[in-house]
């Protein structure tokens, strides 16, 4: 009886590990990333990613400063880490329109660190060769922009 009860209570669990119908074709892409490193002041390195990001017509929608807060809780010597999250609504929306889907590029992301004495400055590039012609060429286009802001940032 407890063995039929325990069967009985896992079928919930194994069935939420299974493949949902009609997502077996769900496609799976790899993000490729653009990275640049520089000898530059880490906070030199945030106030140029701003004004960068300020250039190129988006709006800092979050910056999360975990390596400050990490400090802050106690860990004396912990290293900068970065989030700057950004978004221009009338890309948002032209994206979207190409595709629901591009949501999940949204906000573009820009990571900042210390690493080996230098800061990486680091950010995901949409992918340029789906099936879908008008979003490869958005986002081709919207590439040479993050590449722009993350070069300016690092910009010795």
């Amino acid at each position: 009886m407890l063995r039929k009860a325990v069967i009985f209570a896992s079928l919930p669990l194994i069935a939420s590990c299974a493949t949902p119908a009609g997502q077996a074709n769900v496609s799976r892409e790899q993000l490729d990333f653009y990275q640049v490193e520089t000898a530059k002041p880490y906070d030199e390195v945030l106030a140029e990613l701003e004004i960068a990001i300020a250039e190129h017509n988006f709006r800092i929608t979050g910056h999360s400063r975990v390596g400050k807060v990490i400090r802050d809780r106690g860990a004396k010597d912990f290293p900068e880490y970065d989030t700057v999250q950004f978004c221009n609504l009338t890309l948002a929306k032209t994206v979207l329109e190409i595709t629901p889907h591009a949501i999940g590029y949204m906000p573009c992301n820009v990571v900042t660190y210390q690493f080996g004495g230098k800061t990486i400055v680091r950010t995901h590039l949409l992918p340029e060769d789906g099936d879908n012609p008008e979003l490869n060429e958005f986002a081709a286009t919207m590439n040479r922009q993050l590449k722009q802001i993350v070069d300016f940032a690092a910009e010795q």
